[in-house]
């Protein structure tokens, strides 16, 4: 049985990226698909041989991938696919609208609905410039609306990372997906009972990941603050923070892995979908400060491995922090509930289950 496997574009390393290395590493003889590939920017796949699209061919596409967007669907609607029997895709906008043979499976994880189309102004914010183009950027938006809506319904199966995200896609996309809670890569992350003094946030420097929350807040308490990742409002923020917040830029994954087990908390102030960083902080022994909505609901126990806010302002999670100060944290047990509940052996069980009871095929044992 071939066997394919399809993400929108390889050009970033973010939560949905690790979610596909997982897939390839699970899946060693599958085919891999994309619209773009940045190897230099993006999840290690080895040997592997990407298979990508006509944006591959564009001057400046790996960078300006995001201006590309009405060209994604004509791109992967342009992919021959006729000869797997398995499709999976890892989606958040467009990779689930490839085309199948009749006697296909398709199923996709879904990492979002098409979170531009369907949540404007929330992710397009942090771009200056939108409001003046956002007339003509909305009527563009109008017909890929349409479009995104008929070919989410390519799938025949969907898997949702949370409740929330199966909730949207129920709503927008009239179809009903099962939740399965995505994995970490557990070898990626080592445990350590010795906390350092500094507390770290993990995240692309774009608006929705509320960073200017997490910066103003230390502007004031004060204390060691880390912020990894960079985006297009890194300069932005680092006008706004005190000499007590160091930004560390891209950092490399063993960089990253000692920065996890060795923080005090880490801070997650963002309403997520779902969110890996905090799975990863208990996987790494570490607890969790995190705005109390989305996908940490899925994933954290209050006052067991992580300490909830309540509002996104500086002022909550300023409670929040004082409040994780007087918690006796069992660092050990923090790092026990993450490798039993969000272990790859734990997820691609389940994965391996819906398989075989919805389309009668066994890939895992191939």
């Amino acid at each position: 049985m071939k066997i394919a496997l399809v993400h929108d574009y390889l050009t970033q390393r973010g939560g949905a990226e690790r979610v596909f290395e997982l897939l390839c590493k699970h899946y060693p003889n599958a085919d891999i698909f994309t619209s773009l590939y940045d190897a230099e920017k993006t999840i290690d796949l080895q040997e592997r041989i990407i298979k990508t699209t006509f944006l591959q061919n564009i001057p400046g596409a790996k960078k300006y991938f995001r201006m590309l967007a009405p060209l994604y669907f004509p791109a992967f609607r342009s992919l021959d696919l006729q000869d797997y029997d398995l499709i999976i895709s890892s989606s958040t906008s467009f990779a689930k609208s490839v085309r199948k043979k009749p006697t296909a499976q398709h199923i996709c994880f879904c990492h979002n609905v098409t979170r531009f189309l369907w949540d404007t102004q929330t992710y397009l914010r942090e771009y200056s410039d939108y409001k003046y183009f956002a007339p003509m950027i909305e009527k563009i938006f109008e017909i890929m609306r349409k479009v995104d809506l008929q070919y989410a319904q390519e799938p025949d199966i969907y898997i949702a990372n949370s409740s929330i995200v199966a909730q949207r896609i129920q709503n927008i996309y009239h179809k009903k997906a099962l939740v399965i809670n995505y994995p970490i890569d557990t070898s990626n992350f080592v445990f350590s009972e010795n906390k350092e003094d500094y507390y770290l946030a993990s995240a692309r420097m774009i608006s929705y990941k509320r960073l200017d929350i997490i910066i103003e807040a230390f502007n004031w308490l004060g204390g060691q603050l880390l912020i990894s990742g960079d985006g297009p409002e890194q300069q932005k923020l680092k006008d706004h923070a005190l000499p007590n917040i160091h930004f560390l830029g891209h950092i490399s994954d063993s960089k990253r892995k000692q920065l996890f087990a060795n923080a005090k908390s880490i801070i997650v102030a963002a309403l997520e979908d779902y969110g890996l960083v905090p799975v990863e902080a208990n996987a790494s022994g570490t607890p969790v400060i995190a705005y109390g909505a989305g996908g940490v609901l899925d994933t954290q126990i209050p006052g067991k491995t992580g300490v909830f806010f309540k509002k996104q302002t500086p002022c909550s999670l300023q409670t929040a922090l004082l409040e994780a100060k007087r918690i006796s944290w069992d660092y050990y047990k923090i790092h026990h509930h993450a490798i039993t509940n969000f272990s790859e052996s734990a997820f691609f069980n389940k994965v391996s289950k819906i398989i075989d009871h919805n389309t009668g095929l066994h890939p895992l044992y191939l």
